[in-house]
């Protein structure tokens, strides 16, 4: 897989781990070993405080994996029309949520009981998404236009890698 990363990325040491993250999900056997990677890999590629992986699952979603500075929502549902993840999915594109107080789409309640602040949910296979990657940070006030690649351009890497385990399978 080849991307194009911006011209100053050599620089930028989360890019050399986003490359090797790609190598890693190519390599990838099966849906469990995709989410590993996200697991693993996605928190330090995007220099962010939690990272999760969200499944869809019919009309709910299933926050099947994180990695984050505490506890969130590994192992919940929540209705897809009720969460971040879910309106990512729903309208196919990432939301980019520089305060998760200030915008109508995050469920308060919920949101009030964590750290996260600022988040990016981007979803996993664009044309009919099947998942989201989101990232989380405690105390971001602004969200770069780098940073919101960096999200959307692992969710797009762990599509294809989806896609190849499932057709592999």
């Amino acid at each position: 897989m080849d991307y194009q990363l911006p011209s100053d990325s050599a620089e930028d040491p989360r890019w050399k781990l986003l490359e090797a993250t790609c190598d890693r999900l190519a390599l990838a056997a099966s849906q469990d070993d995709v989410i590993e990677i996200v697991r693993s890999c996605a928190r330090a590629v995007l220099s962010a405080d939690g990272v999760t992986f969200v499944l869809r699952e019919d009309t709910r979603c299933h926050y099947v994996e994180e990695d984050a500075i505490g506890p969130l929502w590994k192992g919940q549902k929540f209705p897809i029309t009720a969460c971040i993840s879910g309106w990512a999915m729903m309208n196919r594109k990432a939301a980019i949520v520089p305060d998760v107080f200030a915008d109508e789409r995050i469920p308060q309640e919920v949101y009030r009981k964590t750290f996260v602040r600022s988040l990016v949910m981007a979803p996993v296979g664009m044309d009919s998404p099947v998942a989201a990657i989101g990232a989380y940070w405690r105390d971001k006030t602004v969200i770069s236009a780098r940073e919101a690649a960096a999200v959307e351009t692992l969710a797009t890497l762990v599509g294809e890698a989806l896609m190849r385990t499932r057709l592999a399978a």
